[in-house]
């Protein structure tokens, strides 16, 4: 949800043209760089099959098994959904190097316990090591982007991309400023 209210605001700006902002004209949207960094979930979508669900009554849906399906359905979905959009912008635009996610959906348990937060170390240096993955538009689910190699190397390509354009802005700067003085 933050990837989306971040990129409506900078899309905002660019609208009102606020170019101290985000500098850039409304028609440069593939110069967005997106990394998203999931908490992660704790995915409850194999826990039920339809045939199951199908039988639920109302209470069925409000807790089943220790699980809140129905709320769960919500919030997965709200945070797909963005996943999804987000992704499909960037595919759309023929920039889908410029968004990363990074999401793990296969813990388990309440990760806030001490032992699962010191676990998360270990889950994000294995994170580092997989394939990056993107959407595929046809299904919404997430699939490995062989072409990108691993997500610690796209973490790398992304800090020298946002290096490189600090330093143009710098330059930029540099040079608008001997320019009026």
């Amino acid at each position: 949800m933050q990837t989306m209210l971040a990129m409506t605001d900078v899309s905002k700006q660019i609208l009102l043209g606020n170019r101290d902002f985000f500098p850039i004209k409304p028609a440069d949207y593939g110069k967005f760089m997106v990394l998203s960094l999931g908490t992660g979930s704790a995915r409850v979508g194999e826990k039920f099959d339809a045939t199951t669900c199908g039988k639920w009554g109302i209470l069925g849906w409000l807790y089943k098994q220790g699980a809140t399906p129905l709320i769960d359905s919500f919030s997965e979905a709200s945070s797909d959904l963005v996943d999804i959009q987000a992704s499909v912008l960037f595919q759309a635009l023929r920039c889908e190097k410029h968004y990363l996610r990074i999401q793990d959906d296969d813990l388990k348990g309440d990760t806030s316990t001490p032992e699962n937060l010191n676990g998360l170390v270990d889950v994000g240096k294995a994170l580092l090591k997989t394939t990056v993955c993107k959407v595929d538009v046809e299904t919404g689910k997430s699939v490995p982007d062989h072409s990108r190699g691993t997500n610690e190397e796209e973490l790398v390509r992304f800090a020298r991309m946002l290096s490189q354009e600090r330093k143009a802005r710098f330059q930029k700067q540099k040079a608008v400023t001997t320019v009026t003085q």
